[in-house]
């Protein structure tokens, strides 16, 4: 059982073993997870060691996005993988600079919650600026997934995670990765998690 800000998430037994599985990513429970990251003032070497080792976490755990606090450091950097064959896109600083329309799907997950997903209300569309890894500026407009995950990832660098955003009892632990919602024992709903969203 892991236990943060006195409150309780009980793992299912089913889950330990994905909780195990990628231990170089941090795991609910951990501090880091809840601390704002601080700014990265000079993209060097160090930073670029980060970004490499941070696309290797997450290509490796098979996610879609991740953000240094995820492995441990608190710096604010992201890296996310947008599906569209152009590869893993890197974000240094990034703010969002603006936000319009409203999207409820996909369900979230995260790498830090192994197992735990939800609905999330986010932007459809955002204007975000940052940096790449070569300290080259970048200003973007993205929707859908991209916009998506660009959002989950910056909330990471500010201590929120998706559960904190998750509309009410949409919560619930996936056991198996099977869709099929005609089988009730895959999915286990936690209620601590439920009045927490």
């Amino acid at each position: 059982m892991l236990t943060l800000e006195k409150k309780k998430l009980e793992v299912p037994p089913e889950l330990w073993e994905a909780w195990d599985r990628f231990r170089n990513i941090v795991k609910y429970g951990e501090p880091v997870l809840r601390q704002v990251a601080k700014p990265v003032t000079r993209i060097n070497n160090e930073t670029q060691l980060l970004v490499r080792r941070m696309i290797d976490t997450m290509r490796d755990a098979n996610g879609l996005g991740l953000a240094a606090p995820q492995v441990g450091v608190s710096a604010r950097v992201i890296v996310y993988d947008p599906l569209d064959k152009k590869g893993v896109r890197v974000l240094i600083n990034p703010v969002i600079l603006s936000m319009s329309g409203e999207q409820l799907e996909p369900e979230e997950g995260c790498l830090s919650i192994p197992g735990l997903v939800g609905k999330v209300k986010r932007a459809q569309e955002i204007k975000i600026k940052g940096y790449d890894e070569r300290n080259h500026p970048i200003v973007r407009r993205v929707s859908g997934l991209e916009a998506r995950v660009i959002q989950h990832e910056v909330d990471h660098l500010n201590g929120i995670l998706f559960i904190d955003r998750a509309e009410p009892g949409t919560i619930e632990w996936v056991i198996d990765g099977d869709d099929d919602d005609d089988d009730d024992d895959k999915e286990i709903e936690n209620e601590v998690v439920r009045k927490k969203a």
